[in-house]
């Protein structure tokens, strides 16, 4: 395909197919963690536990491996840290033309780390299957995919990133139907396999449709793995750390969701499958509002708003204590934290001009991501347990890191407003 411009055209057959296979990529590793959605009985006539989303997950592998949440967690957030940070290395690989390499061995690594986890009966098998294996693959994936997707649109880029994001809850709604359904009859094990299938089949179908657009060569040799030369930018720096703050407190209802609604307000399994069952649904509401928002308001002002409101959900969840209110409270959390997810990558495209490094920006931001995502909920456990089965402490963290990362990512938009001079009001 012959060079063209830098002008993205934002629309088009491939255009489109791009968003497509974004969604199936989305759909197959961002659901994972934390969205994915399991439901785990064991073999014999005793219930053994429930597992929705990666919360559940935590109290299958507490009751059965008998280790502390905390130690648990690290599965999750490890899976969640290659995500985002293997995306420093996918991201250069994509700018450098190597995106079918790097994509193919992602959505190999994830189909193969769902089968080895079907295997797993220890906890370190866990953590090489679900949280390593899976988790480079996922980072293989997610940022090559989300730059070629940053590459076909310029205006409707909010639009593109909301449609592909709402792959996660169409992940973790089908997944849950098939777990509710299979594992009665056929067990953990071929569940989990069954789910692998549909991963090979809807990945191999991404990988089919995609078509990487070709934009106007740069000289790789002056490219490093790491731009480092674009901390030099000081709006890209504070969006960096702004991100990295926000995302250690973004995951935490989602993982600790379930295990709040028997713990504290004493909602069943069933229930609680439920509650995670509608955390699931409503987020396509979350990840399709930001963009008519993002068109009357500007990307970074409805990115920043969707942050604040996050943290404000952290907040309120403390004073939570009936299960309508906790309902209403996970529809207004789903909401906001959906539109920060959908919106990340679309923010990170209006502080980057150069389409030719997008790949390398989008990873050094999920690179920090991944950090934030890493620690963020271990640390939440940790306050949970030094608070004696108290979420107060972990819930008014998550919130305040929250609310830090939105008012750092807002300096980043007004050092970014004075240096275009455009007025406060202006649609960034």
């Amino acid at each position: 395909m012959a060079a063209t411009s830098d002008t993205p055209p934002d629309g088009g057959l491939k255009a489109w197919l791009s968003v497509l296979a974004g969604f199936f990529v989305i759909m197959n590793s961002w659901y994972v963690y934390p969205s994915v959605s399991f439901l785990i009985q064991s073999a014999d006539k005793h219930t053994r536990g429930i597992i929705i989303s990666f919360g559940i997950f935590q109290t299958y592998y507490v009751s059965t491996l008998n280790l502390p949440p905390s130690d648990i967690s690290w599965i999750g957030s490890l899976a969640v840290f290659l995500l985002f940070f293997g995306g420093i290395i996918s991201g250069r690989l994509t700018d450098a033309g190597y995106f079918r390499t790097t994509t193919t061995l992602g959505a190999f690594l994830i189909v193969f780390g769902c089968f080895m986890t079907s295997l797993s009966t220890t906890y370190w098998q866990l953590v090489l299957a679900q949280g390593v294996c899976i988790g480079i693959g996922n980072g293989c994936l997610l940022t090559p995919m989300m730059t070629v997707v940053s590459t076909y649109f310029g205006r409707r880029l909010p639009l593109a990133m909301g449609i592909a994001a709402c792959g996660s809850v169409v992940g973790g709604l089908a997944y849950t139907g098939m777990a509710r359904t299979l594992l009665p009859t056929i067990g953990f094990g071929w569940t989990l396999r069954a789910i692998g299938f549909i991963q090979l089949g809807t990945l191999t179908l991404a990988m089919v449709v995609v078509r990487p657009r070709q934009l106007p060569p740069k000289d790789e040799k002056t490219l490093p793995v790491v731009d480092f030369t674009a901390f030099r930018e000081p709006a890209f720096s504070l969006f960096v750390l702004g991100s990295f703050l926000s995302f250690m407190g973004v995951f935490f209802g989602f993982f600790y969701l379930a295990s709040y609604a028997r713990d504290i307000n004493g909602m069943s399994y069933t229930e609680s499958l439920n509650l995670l069952l509608a955390l699931n649904g409503i987020g396509f509401a979350g990840r399709l509002l930001p963009t008519p928002l993002a068109k009357l308001f500007g990307t970074l002002n409805t990115f920043i708003a969707l942050i604040l409101a996050s943290a404000l959900a952290m907040y309120t969840w403390i004073a939570v204590n009936s299960t309508a209110g906790l309902y209403g409270w996970t529809a207004l959390y789903s909401i906001a934290v959906g539109g920060v997810q959908s919106l990340m990558p679309a923010a990170i495209a209006v502080l980057n001009s150069d389409l030719r490094n997008v790949g390398s920006r989008l990873g050094i931001v999920f690179g920090a991501i991944g950090i934030g995502s890493l620690i963020g909920s271990p640390i939440a456990g940790g306050l949970i347990t030094a608070g004696g089965g108290s979420y107060v402490g972990a819930q008014a963290f998550s919130g305040s890191v929250l609310a830090t990362g939105a008012l750092l990512i807002l300096l980043a938009r007004e050092i970014m407003r004075k240096k275009t001079r455009a007025s406060f009001w202006s649609k960034v």
